[in-house]
């Protein structure tokens, strides 16, 4: 990985294109340093540290804490991925939303331009909600009874919060224009990236709110999770590159004077067909409700039947974790049946006169192709499960173990990590096509 860069390094229009991508973080993470006008957080920040595995310390770290710190860019590009989701959705299920998905470069930009409008309107609802957990938590400068104070700072607050969703989606999307690598994915690997300080502050810093500081177990459970992390990564670079091989045999046929086909080759399918996007998926679906909670958190009454409700999908809960594990398996079919068609790909194996060796073109291939990748589809589920559900389980059990305030809460979660090692494999990947294009030897050579 390495070794790609410095030689892209080396190529002057990549270079260009590196820097550009490196600007645009810059360009981020500042923004996700400059405080919204009148909102008045601690410089602890809105969520307790040790409380690594709730719901808003998801937010925040998926916005570098960003959301923390109630800054211009407190809800990142959250609100773009939400729309994003939504309308894949959709697409299967509004027939004209399908239509334009087929008809080609046109087509995609309008449900680009769709997209963004969802985006600012989710990212308006968001912001909405977020201002209502502020006021909820006296964390607004002006606290008096005066009402057109109140709607004038509401209105300021939400209308930086949706102008700085806005402004991360465009920034996104220049990266994509300019950059290298996807840009929604490059600005959220920027805000992961920025938290790992934070989460290794948690493990080994003073006393404070170090772990590691509190001695006894914790000398061998701190280094623990450094080494599961470093363990899952490489597990994550292994199930990316694992793939199911189908071999394929073409006949023979002349084209004019010369003879074509006549070799073996596969058709390679990856376990973890469907990447990141089930854990997505089921984390946008799992956060809603505790998106709902903010906006009624000031009359949830303890120990009442909606703090009961809301305390299901607390990622400390037993009951999130079996439906997170639930929703990652069934978003991975769900995915994977709107990216392969079988019946497809056993067509055009017929029409390029190939044919999977035992088994008769047509249906018979359809469905043979169809068993293969049910089973890796179940079997690629299962493995992002075990990464992204190991947060939530070791909680569990340490608190278990240890009693609910000894308990670990590890706040970068297996989602994170996904995220993270998948967008820096593809931007690998994108740097080395772009490198072999610029050093193609044609047929003069």
């Amino acid at each position: 990985m390495l070794q790609t860069l410095v030689n892209a390094w080396k190529i002057p229009d990549l270079r260009k294109k590196i820097m550009f991508t490196a600007f645009i973080v810059v360009l981020f993470r500042v923004g996700a340093n400059i405080p919204v006008p009148f909102v008045d957080i601690p410089s602890t920040g809105l969520i307790d540290p040790s409380s690594g595995t709730t719901f808003l310390n998801y937010l925040s770290m998926m916005t570098g804490e960003a959301f923390n710190y109630g800054t211009i860019f407190a809800l990142s590009i959250t609100p773009y991925i939400n729309s994003s989701i939504i309308i894949q959705l959709l697409t299967v299920a509004i027939p004209y939303l399908e239509r334009l998905s087929k008809e080609g470069e046109e087509g995609r930009k309008k449900i680009a331009k769709i997209t963004r409008y969802v985006t600012l309107a989710l990212g308006l609802l968001q912001s909405i909600a977020y201002f209502i957990y502020l006021n909820a938590k006296n964390f607004l400068l002006y606290t008096g009874d005066n009402t057109a104070t109140k709607v004038f700072q509401g209105v300021v607050v939400v209308a930086v919060l949706t102008a700085g969703t806005t402004l991360v989606m465009w920034l996104g999307e220049q990266i994509n224009a300019k950059g290298i690598g996807n840009g929604i994915s490059i600005i959220l690997f920027a805000g992961i990236i920025s938290r790992i300080p934070t989460e290794m502050t948690m493990l080994f810093g003073p006393e404070s709110g170090g772990y590691f500081s509190r001695g006894g177990i914790y000398y061998f459970l701190s280094p623990f999770v450094l080494v599961c992390y470093i363990l899952m990564i490489a597990y994550i670079v292994w199930m990316d590159n694992a793939e199911r091989r189908i071999p394929v045999q073409y006949a023979k046929r002349v084209v004019g004077r010369k003879m074509y086909g006549g070799q073996s080759t596969h058709i390679p399918i990856k376990v973890n067909m469907s990447g990141v996007m089930p854990v997505i998926f089921a984390s946008s679906i799992l956060s809603l409700p505790p998106t709902f909670e903010l906006f009624f958190s000031s009359k949830i009454k303890e120990g009442g039947a909606l703090d009961k409700f809301f305390g299901l999908f607390d990622p400390t809960n037993w009951f999130y974790c079996i439906i997170y594990f639930v929703l990652i398996i069934f978003f991975a079919y769900f995915y994977a049946a709107i990216q392969y068609n079988p019946t497809e790909m056993a067509n055009n194996i017929r029409s390029n006169s190939g044919t999977i060796p035992g088994l008769r073109p047509g249906k018979p291939t359809a469905l043979y192709i169809q068993k293969i990748i049910s089973r890796i589809i179940l079997l690629g589920a299962l493995l992002l499960s075990v990464v992204a559900l190991f947060p939530n389980l070791f909680s569990l059990i340490t608190g278990l173990v240890l009693g609910k305030e000894g308990g670990m809460n590890i706040s970068l979660g297996g989602t994170s990590i996904i995220i993270m090692v998948g967008v820096a494999l593809e931007t690998v990947k994108q740097l080395e096509s772009q490198m072999m294009l610029r050093h193609y030897k044609g047929f003069l050579d």
